[in-house]
């Protein structure tokens, strides 16, 4: 890419650290990721945390793959998206939830935001993104705010065709009943209590991908 048109990028964006992270994974230079190492560089292989989190994460991985394939017109990214599956949670260590046999010290919701942090600096702005945006049917800055969230006051909407198909994907399974996918019933029922909103993205994702 000319050096010209990078250099005006960061002189638009310059203003805003935030927005030029997003779209930093634009620019990056093409790793080659080997997610089982990563994921065991924070996760001991013989911990019941590590089987949750990897039997949880393939569940989203094999469901995101499925809508993928059976919506060729969509034009997903089938690598990242196991990629970014597999690491959506990667988080979740840090965070207080001895139910899944996490022990941190930082509430639950966090565990997107923390995950991000640590996915970037292992270079992979991109797969950040999905970690940080996959929460629920996504969150409004609006939301954040109201429910005093304590995450960074901004949007954590999924953006991209393959974060709005992690995120679908992650809302069928739950890390404490790793054997159930839930039906569109379920999931729908469940979101009623998250406020409209969250029930009209479920249905349009529904409309998108099933």
């Amino acid at each position: 890419m000319p050096k010209r048109i990078v250099i005006k990028f960061l002189n638009i964006f310059s203003c805003n650290l935030y927005l030029l992270q997003t779209y930093l994974f634009l620019y990056e230079i093409d790793k080659v990721m080997d997610v089982n190492n990563l994921i065991e560089k924070y996760y001991r292989r013989d911990s019941e945390l590590y089987d949750i989190l990897v039997n949880h994460s393939k569940a989203v991985a094999d469901k995101a793959l499925l809508i993928a394939d059976n919506h060729p017109e969509l034009n997903a990214d089938r690598q990242f998206l196991y990629e970014a599956s597999m690491l959506h949670d990667i988080g979740v260590f840090m965070t207080n939830a001895p139910e899944i046999q996490c022990f941190g010290d930082r509430p639950y919701i966090c565990h997107g935001v923390l995950g991000a942090d640590l996915v970037r600096k292992e270079g992979y702005s991109r797969h950040a993104l999905v970690c940080e945006r996959h929460t629920g049917a996504g969150l409004k800055q609006e939301e954040v705010i109201k429910q005093k969230l304590p995450i960074p006051p901004r949007d954590y909407m999924p953006i991209s065709i393959e974060e709005q198909i992690i995120c679908f994907s992650d809302c069928f399974f739950s890390k404490t009943n790793l054997n159930e996918e839930k039906t569109v019933e379920k999931l729908l029922k469940k979101f009623e209590k998250r406020g409209e909103r969250s029930v009209l993205q479920i249905k349009e994702w529904c409309r998108m991908f099933l």
